[in-house]
């Protein structure tokens, strides 16, 4: 293979050795595999189910009244996405009616400390962000203000 040449077109990491963090990691193309990942797990579905499944295996009933919200339809699609990407396991019980349980896999169970973590610095910056949040609102607001009261500026034809 040439430098400078990908893999494939799924293929989005650079095709130098690895000198530390790749921007190229957070390729926007759609074929990127790994944008592709982070956009499964990093939905706000996968990553309730993700977090409520660490405390323990939960059936599809008890996972839909937790997450409020989420219809049927998505709660199921998500926990078949997770299923396929191997973070969360599915156990049908032979009885009547059937039963099914979720629990997390050792891969979910190890992206649970990573969203934890994640959920621990909001909670660390929440008022931060919350601050900056209003200063955004009040300039926008008083940018809206001024507009509004500014007269348009007309451009002359070409």
């Amino acid at each position: 293979m040439e430098d400078g040449t990908s893999k494939s077109p799924g293929y989005c990491a650079d095709t130098v050795p690895d000198q530390g963090f790749d921007i190229s990691h957070w390729d926007s193309r759609e074929d990127c595999e790994t944008r592709q990942i982070l956009d499964r797990v990093a939905d706000k579905w996968s990553l309730l189910v993700i977090a409520l499944l660490d405390e323990r295996s939960l059936r599809f009933t008890e996972l839909r009244r937790s997450v409020q919200g989420v219809s049927q339809r998505m709660l199921t699609r998500t926990l078949r996405h997770l299923e396929r990407d191997g973070l969360v396991h599915r156990t049908v019980h032979p009885v009547v009616p059937p039963r099914v349980d979720y629990s997390l896999t050792p891969l979910g169970a190890s992206l649970h400390s990573t969203i934890k973590a994640l959920v621990d610095w909001t909670e660390v910056h929440k008022g931060a962000i919350a601050a900056a949040r209003d200063a955004y609102d009040l300039r926008a607001a008083e940018e809206a203000e001024i507009a509004a009261t500014t007269p348009a500026v007309r451009s002359a034809p070409f």
